[in-house]
C-alpha cells in the first residue's frame, strides 16, 4: 500500500467537513474490515482516511424507541447489535442472522453504518434490515435525509450516497405483528459470502397475509425487493400452495447474475427453493409480540 493521510475528527460535523471534497479517494474509516482488504489488494488506494472512531459516542447507541421500533447508531459494532436485549426483543431475526454473518472477530470490529455504506450485494444485513422496513438517516454537507434501505443501493458496490455523506443511524419501525426470517445459501463454509440471501417479513391478519416484504441479495447485482412475489401472497392463507406461487413469481422477477458462486440459472432455482423455505420459517418463528 502506498502512503495516505489518516485524520481523527472529534465530531460528526468535523468528519463531514473533512469528507466534503471533490477527491474520490478521500474516504471515511470506521471498522475497516472491508476497506483494509481492498487496500491490501490494491483495489482502492486512498489519499486520506477519515477515522470516525473519535466522534460523539451517541452515534454508537443501540436503543428501542417509544413506539416499539429501534434506532441503531451507525458506529455500533455488529456484535453490539447482535447482543442487544432491545434488538432481540424487537427484531429477533437480526441476532439470528448474525450467527452466520462473517465471524466473531469481524463482528467485534465491523460497524453497522460501514456494512451498509460498502454497497456489497453479498452482505447479510441489508436484506434483513430492508425486510423489516428499515431506513437510514444520512448526514452530509447539504444536511440530513432519510433513505429506505431498499433504495440505498444503486448497483454493484454502489450506493446513492453522495461524497461527504455519512450514514448516521439505522431506523426500524415497530415490528409487532410481523414474522420474519433470513436464509442464505453458501457454496463454501457456513459464514462465507452467500450465493443467495433471502429475507422475508409477513404480517398476518385473521389467518391471511395482509402485507409482506421479500428481499433477495447476493444472487442479484444489488439488493432487490420482489414486488411480484409479494403480490402473489396478498390475501392468501400461509402454506405450501401460496408459498410456491410466491417462489415462482420471485424466480421470474429476479434478475440473477453469474459469478464464482454459480450461474444465473442455478441461482434462479436456488431462489425458487429458498423463498418457499424462508416464508415457511417466518411462519414457524411467529410474529413479534
Amino acid at each position: 500500500m502506498r502512503g495516505f493521510e489518516l485524520v481523527h475528527p472529534a465530531s460528526l460535523g468535523e468528519a463531514i467537513k473533512l469528507l466534503d471534497t471533490d477527491d474520490p479517494t478521500v474516504r471515511p474509516f470506521s471498522g475497516g474490515t472491508a476497506l483494509m482488504l481492498m487496500m491490501k489488494a490494491g483495489v482502492f488506494q486512498p489519499s486520506r482516511l477519515v477515522d470516525l472512531g473519535g466522534i460523539e459516542p451517541e452515534h454508537a447507541a443501540v436503543e428501542a424507541t417509544g413506539d416499539g421500533g429501534l434506532k441503531l447508531g451507525a458506529m455500533a459494532t455488529l456484535a453490539q447489535v447482535e447482543r442487544s436485549a432491545d434488538v432481540m426483543r424487537v427484531a429477533p431475526v437480526i441476532p439470528r442472522a448474525m450467527k452466520r454473518l462473517a465471524n466473531v472477530r469481524v463482528r467485534n470490529v465491523a460497524r453497522i453504518g460501514g456494512n451498509l455504506a460498502h454497497g456489497d450485494p453479498h452482505m447479510d444485513l441489508p436484506p434483513v434490515l430492508s425486510s423489516l422496513g428499515g431506513e437510514v438517516a444520512v448526514t452530509g454537507p447539504a444536511g440530513e435525509r432519510r433513505i429506505a434501505i431498499e433504495s440505498l443501493f444503486s448497483g454493484y458496490y454502489e450506493t446513492v450516497l453522495s461524497q461527504g455523506e455519512l450514514i448516521r443511524q439505522v431506523i426500524l419501525p415497530p415490528q409487532r405483528g410481523w414474522a420474519s426470517a433470513y436464509m442464505k445459501c453458501t457454496t463454501r463454509s457456513a459464514d462465507d459470502w452467500p450465493a443467495l440471501g433471502v429475507a422475508v417479513s409477513l404480517k398476518l391478519t385473521d389467518g391471511a397475509v395482509q402485507d409482506s416484504r421479500i428481499m433477495v441479495s447476493a444472487a442479484t447485482e444489488k439488493l432487490t425487493r420482489l414486488a411480484a412475489a409479494e403480490a402473489a401472497l396478498e390475501g392468501a392463507q400461509p402454506g405450501e400452495a401460496a408459498f410456491a406461487r410466491a417462489a415462482d413469481a420471485a424466480a421470474t422477477e429476479a434478475e440473477t447474475i453469474d459469478d464464482a458462486r454459480g450461474s444465473a440459472e442455478y441461482k434462479t432455482e436456488l431462489l425458487r427453493v429458498y423463498v418457499k423455505r424462508a416464508l415457511a420459517e417466518a411462519v414457524r418463528n411467529g410474529a413479534v409480540q
